[in-house]
């Protein structure tokens, strides 16, 4: 099973990134995919989500508005468009899937936020 993030990076005060992972090894299509990120001395903490089917999605309040999760089941991937991104968005960003009792977590990008 892996779950390999890209698209981080050093960006300015109101730019954009996209985040990719890229799942293999598993069912991809019957998971439930999310977005994390962890920022210094901080706990991990759910950005986002979507349905396996990608029906359904959910954000936490301080990205609602910017920033917008998808997935491309024939790709095996989700991703993370994060638009007009905060100083406050810096952080590591983490996939994760889960179906049942199954949980496997990505290894991390750095986002950054800073002019």
């Amino acid at each position: 099973v892996r779950l390999v993030e890209s698209g981080g990076g050093l960006v300015q005060p109101g730019g954009s990134l996209r985040l990719a992972c890229a799942a293999s090894g598993f069912t991809f299509s019957s998971y439930v995919m999310s977005w994390y990120r962890q920022a210094p001395g901080k706990e991990r903490a759910l950005v986002a989500s979507i349905t396996s089917d990608g029906g359904s999605t959910n954000y936490a309040d301080s990205v609602k508005g910017r920033f917008t999760i998808s997935r491309d089941n024939a790709k095996n991937t989700v991703y993370l468009q994060m638009n007009n991104l905060k100083p406050e968005d810096t952080a590591v960003y983490f996939c994760k899937a889960r179906w049942s009792n199954r949980l496997y977590w990505g290894q991390g990008t750095q986002v950054t936020v800073s002019s």
